[in-house]
């Protein structure tokens, strides 16, 4: 039933609600727990006056155009419920990471109900002696970082913050959120419609986006519909920054180095190997001293990134993938991309679906990099102990990697594809054994 309220979608936002495939959601999922429980009671008022009070696409539901060349529409949802979206469920004992991971991995790739807004919430209690809020929103709402940013509205600085409604984009709920992997290339796509874009450059990304081939490997199976989640303790963020200060790289750069040797040896179990694999990164191109606007929306970029997967020293690899971000920092490729995805989504199914596969076929999958709040932070009066969040992948793509900095820590959390990419831990622990040899390698160069 139409309530004859509606708004039309951007292209980008289009692009994203037209991409679902059954072995591939739009969605993207997020976790945040706590160590102690959270009253269901004070949560359900918090998500009301801070998400659905405050921005109208959730409340609102998907309405499909009746001419061809209009593009899609959001319309108010006439039985709108706060049930229909915000369940409560608790774990089965022992209430650890195997059981909640086993909670996730039944809901991940369960489609959302297009009658209805595009999310849905989940407070799980049992997980110890604490909670865990999981949080699936569709990507034609809003893009990842935007949807980070309006999901730490949730949260409060100090144990005695009050569930208040704020003003969208307001500066205590956009506090320290970034995808540090993109400062510079958010600068560079700010400046590009004022700066002349040289010819070279604009050809080189244009031939790296249409002529780049994924190499064969282990991540380029066909992907089925089940996914798998986990995800590493936390790692002190002092001990990344030292690395990156001792060899003049970023944090960024020394945790997405470690990534690519993770992978590196993931595939040797496997007895593979490749020079690269590439992920892509999402770039956030709103300017950050504004605000979010009430509608949300998709205003970012991805970039291809080719991590280094040959054999060599893990300062070596480091050095390479500092070499690889500065380059595409200095590139047009995040301003190229936006305009790609911008256009596809003004084409409609089933033009558009084609091309989304075309791009995607190009990367393993999609791996971001937020910095969250660096002061702990309370959900309905509780401390939250960590967030993690994924992006999703589409066409072939079977590896999604999330890494979250949080209170001085970061996490590292992988999102695979069940039937091609065995055994994730593995991943985990490559990841952390990478951060070591990095340490390690730091102290005696030192």
């Amino acid at each position: 039933m139409s309530t004859g309220t509606r708004r039309t979608m951007g292209g980008a936002d289009a692009m994203w609600l037209h991409a679902d495939r059954p072995n591939h959601l739009m969605v993207i999922d997020g976790i945040m727990w706590t160590e102690q429980p959270v009253d269901w009671d004070r949560f359900r008022r918090t998500i009301q006056e801070r998400l659905v009070d405050v921005y109208p696409v959730f409340h609102e539901r998907p309405v499909e155009p009746t001419r061809p060349w209009d593009l899609p529409a959001w319309e108010d949802d006439p039985s709108f419920s706060l049930t229909h979206h915000l369940h409560r469920a608790r774990l089965r004992r022992p209430g650890g990471d195997k059981q909640l991971r086993d909670f996730l991995q039944k809901r991940v790739s369960r489609p959302l109900d297009r009658s209805r807004p595009l999310w849905e919430a989940w407070l799980v209690d049992g997980y110890g002696e604490g909670s865990v809020l999981f949080t699936r929103l569709h990507h034609a709402m809003a893009d990842g970082m935007a949807l980070a940013e309006v999901m730490l509205t949730l949260t409060d600085p100090s144990p005695g913050g009050h569930d208040a409604p704020r003003e969208a984009g307001a500066p205590e709920g956009r506090r320290g959120i970034l995808v540090p992997a993109a400062a510079g290339l958010v600068r560079g796509a700010m400046r590009l419609p004022t700066v002349p874009v040289t010819a070279w450059k604009a050809v080189g990304v244009t031939r790296k986006l249409l002529l780049d081939v994924l190499p064969g490997s282990l991540f380029s199976g066909e992907p089925g519909v089940d996914k798998q989640l986990t995800w590493s303790d936390p790692h002190p963020l002092p001990d990344i920054k030292a690395i990156g200060r001792a060899t003049g790289t970023t944090v960024n750069d020394v945790l997405i180095a470690a990534l690519s040797g993770a992978l590196t040896r993931y595939l040797e179990t496997f007895e593979e190997s490749v020079d690269h694999l590439t992920t892509m990164v999402p770039v956030n191109i709103r300017p950050p001293d504004q605000p979010l606007p009430r509608e949300l929306g998709n205003k970012f970029a991805l970039v291809m990134l080719h991590l280094p997967t040959a054999p060599m020293a893990v300062g070596e690899r480091l050095a390479e993938v500092h070499r690889r971000m500065e380059r595409i920092k200095h590139s047009p490729e995040a301003f190229i991309t936006t305009a790609v995805a911008e256009g596809i989504g003004h084409l409609h199914t089933p033009l558009d679906k084609p091309l989304v596969d075309f791009f995607a076929g190009k990367a393993i999958g999609v791996t971001t990099n937020v910095v969250g709040p660096r002061e702990p932070r309370y959900l309905a009066g509780v401390e939250i102990a960590g967030i993690l969040g994924w992006v999703p992948g589409s066409g072939g793509q079977t590896l999604g990697v999330s890494i979250f900095s949080y209170a001085d820590t970061v996490r590292i959390g992988f999102k695979v594809d069940a039937a091609t990419v065995p055994r994730p831990e593995r991943l985990v622990a490559f990841f952390e054994a990478e951060l070591d040899a990095l340490r390690l390698a730091t102290l005696e160069d030192a």
